[in-house]
């Protein structure tokens, strides 16, 4: 893989992680694509194209990092803090931090079942374009959705959110958007349902790499990517995610996700059109 492929998935994986059009479904477009065009790239469901997408994955936590940084320093020293006060009081960073456990548990727990499809997925573009015109669906809702009251996610909202974040694992469903979706069903609010989704991420996608590193060393092949070539894209990733974050939170506060509706149902339209021709 050379240096200007890696960033190219790089800024697809970066802008598309955040923004709610399926991150996993254009990486798997794009490599199809570059294939098409004679590029030499692993295909999409193989294990050396898991390994790049794992370490573009890991390059978006650094975006949450940046972006969320205030938030998360507070959530820590809450944390700290409220961890010494007398029993019986109220407190609300552990409180999200225990939420933010039990989401992920419930990601992994039934994720652990539809990874086992999802590669199958990645492989055909015709079930990737029948997700996007889903995901559209979420998103056209998401603008639609009366605004919460719930500032502090509890037991149902973690479920719920959890619940949607593993059915993102398969391609053309947005991780963002639907989890997003769901804390709105729940009755969230905005900011607060945001804040929660991508705060998730962060745990799910630490988890996600080391299971899908495990198995990549299970395999036991040699692999062609230059350690330089990963390195590009982890910082492409990383650059292009920050910005992407930002766009999205203040599109979402503005209830204006509809724009990415129009989007990812006309490339499922050219997806399928493609497939026909």
């Amino acid at each position: 893989m050379t240096f200007d492929v890696a960033a190219l998935l790089g800024l697809v994986q970066g802008v598309f992680m955040f923004v709610p059009v399926s991150s996993s479904s254009h990486l798997a477009l794009t490599q199809h694509w570059l294939e098409g065009r004679g590029v030499p790239v692993p295909p999409p469901d193989s294990p050396e194209a898991i390994f790049v997408n794992l370490v573009l994955h890991v390059g978006t936590l650094v975006s949450i990092g940046i972006v969320m940084r205030a938030r998360l320093a507070n959530l820590a020293t809450g944390i700290v803090s409220e961890l010494r006060t007398p029993a019986g009081q109220d407190r609300p960073a552990v409180r999200f931090a225990l939420m933010i456990i039990l989401g992920t548990a419930v990601t992994g727990v039934l994720g652990l079942g539809i990874r086992e499809i999802a590669p199958f997925a990645l492989g055909s573009p015709t079930v990737i374009a029948i997700m996007l015109v889903l995901t559209g669906v979420i998103l056209w809702w998401t603008d639609k959705a009366r605004p919460g009251t719930i500032e502090n996610p509890g037991a149902k909202a973690a479920i719920g959110v959890g619940i949607a974040q593993a059915l993102a694992l398969l391609p053309g469903l947005s991780r963002s958007g639907l989890t997003i979706a769901a804390g709105l069903a729940l009755g969230m609010k905005r900011a607060q349902a945001a804040e929660f989704t991508f705060i998730l991420a962060i745990p799910t996608i630490l988890a996600a790499t080391l299971v899908q590193a495990l198995d990549i060393l299970a395999v036991r092949e040699p692999y062609q990517i230059p350690w330089g070539a990963l390195g590009v894209g982890f910082l492409v990733s990383a650059a292009s995610g920050t910005v992407a974050l930002l766009l999205v939170l203040r599109l979402l506060y503005a209830a204006r996700f509809r724009v990415f509706s129009l989007y990812v149902w006309a490339l499922a339209a050219v997806v399928l059109a493609l497939q026909v021709a």
